[in-house]
C-alpha cells in the first residue's frame, strides 16, 4: 500500500493518544494499494504480476481445490486468488528499529494479502454470486486461521475498498488483509468497552443491542444467522453493521452453513445498498476478535461505511460527526433495497 516490496516502515504513535500512523521508509508518488497498469494484475493470465498466489481456490468438478503457485508454474482457472500485496502496509522484512518517546516508533511488522475476490474484472462486488461470495468468506477465514498461527501475529484485520473514494486504485473486485503485532486502537476501544458493560450488566453489549433491533426501526435485514441494521449513532451517511445473532467472537470457527447464510447477507445488503445509493462508494471492515490468548474478546461483526457525506473540521478535529440523515430513514430506505434484493436472489417475486 506505501512502498516497494520488502521495505519496512514504521508504526508512529503519537506524542500522547493511542493513536497510530503508518509511515514509509520511501516516500513515493502513488501510495495507492497497488499500481495501476495498462494490464490489471489481478486479471487471469497476468498472475506474474504479482506475487506468487499462497492459496488460489479452483472450483472443479463439483469440488474446491486449495492449490498455490509453484516456481514459474501459476494455479490457473481459479475464482478466488490470494498473494502478498506488492506495496505492503506491513511486512516481514527481518530489519528491527525501535525509537522512545515523544517519537515513539516500532516496526510496522507484519502480512499484508490481497484476496482477489473474482477472476472477473469489472465484476463489483455487489453483483457477485451469492456461491462465490462464499468461497471468498471461506478463503478468507482459512488465511485468518494460518496467519494466527504466524509468530507476532496479535490482529487480523480484514476490509476493502469499493471505489475511489473509499481508497480503491484497481477495479477489479478484491478485499485487504493486513496483520498487526498489536492491537489496533479502534478494536482495543470496543474490547475494554465491551469488557467493562459486561462487567457491570453480566451480558455481551452486542448481543443486547442485537435484541433492542432485531424488532425496531434501524433493522435493515435478517436471515437465519445474521442481522443488518443501521446503528442508532452512526458515523456515516447509510451506514450499517452485520452481527452473527448468536454470541460469537471467533470468525474462524464459523460453519459452513455461517458462511452461506452469512454470503447471502453480503450479497442481498451490498447489492441493495449499491441499487439504493446509486453505487456509491464504500468500505467495508471486519471488527474481529483477538484469536490468540487474550482478554480483549468482542461479539464480532462486519461494519460497512458509504462514502457519501464529506468530514468537516467537526468530525477531522473534535471527533463529533455530524450525520444529516437520521438512521431510521436510512434502514428504510436500504430494508427496501435490501429485502427486494434477497426476494430476487431466493427467487421470490
Amino acid at each position: 500500500m506505501f512502498r516497494g516490496r520488502g521495505q519496512l516502515a514504521e508504526l508512529r504513535k503519537d506524542y500522547v493518544l493511542d493513536k497510530f500512523v503508518i509511515v514509509p521508509k520511501v516516500t513515493e508518488l502513488n501510495q495507492n494499494e497497488e499500481s495501476i497498469d495498462s494490464k490489471c494484475p489481478y486479471c487471469p493470465g497476468n498472475e506474474s504480476m504479482t506475487e506468487p498466489a499462497s492459496l488460489a481456490l479452483v472450483a472443479k468438478d463439483g469440488m474446491l481445490q486449495r492449490l498455490s503457485d509453484g516456481e514459474e508454474n501459476y494455479v490457473g482457472g481459479w475464482c478466488v486468488r490470494v498473494f502478498q500485496s506488492s506495496k505492503p502496509a506491513v511486512t516481514t522484512s527481518s530489519t528491527v528499529k525501535y525509537t522512545d518517546k515523544p517519537h515513539y516508533s516500532e516496526p510496522a511488522y507484519g502480512y499484508h494479502h490481497i484476496v482477489v475476490a473474482s477472476p472477473e474484472h469489472n465484476q463489483k462486488l455487489s453483483e457477485i454470486s451469492v456461491d462465490q461470495w462464499a468461497n471468498v468468506l471461506l478463503v478468507i477465514q482459512d488465511r485468518v486461521r494460518w496467519l494466527y498461527t504466524q509468530k507476532s501475529v496479535t490482529y487480523v484485520s480484514i476490509y476493502l475498498n469499493s471505489g475511489e473514494p473509499a481508497g480503491a486504485s484497481i477495479n477489479h473486485p478484491h478485499l485487504n488483509i493486513v496483520t498487526f503485532s498489536s492491537i489496533p486502537p479502534t478494536i482495543e476501544l470496543e474490547a475494554e468497552a465491551s469488557q467493562r458493560y459486561m462487567n457491570e450488566n453480566g451480558n455481551c453489549p452486542a448481543c443486547n443491542i442485537i435484541s433492542v433491533e432485531s424488532s425496531g426501526p434501524r433493522q435493515i435485514l435478517s436471515t437465519d444467522i445474521f442481522l443488518a441494521f443501521s446503528p442508532w449513532a452512526p458515523s456515516y451517511q447509510h451506514e450499517f453493521w452485520i452481527y452473527p445473532k448468536r454470541h460469537t467472537t471467533a470468525f474462524s470457527k464459523i460453519t459452513q452453513k455461517d458462511i452461506s447464510d452469512l454470503a447471502l447477507m453480503l450479497r442481498s445488503t451490498l447489492g441493495g445498498m449499491s441499487k439504493a445509493l446509486n453505487e456509491a462508494s464504500f468500505n467495508l471492515v471486519f471488527h474481529l476478535s483477538p484469536e490468540k490468548k487474550n482478554s480483549r474478546q468482542i461479539h464480532w461483526h462486519i461494519e460497512v461505511y458509504p462514502q457519501i457525506n464529506i468530514w468537516s473540521g467537526l468530525e477531522r478535529g473534535f471527533g463529533v460527526f455530524l450525520n444529516n440523515l437520521q438512521p431510521e430513514k436510512s434502514a428504510e430506505i436500504l430494508g427496501s433495497a435490501c429485502r427486494k434484493e434477497l426476494a430476487g436472489l431466493v427467487g421470490i417475486t
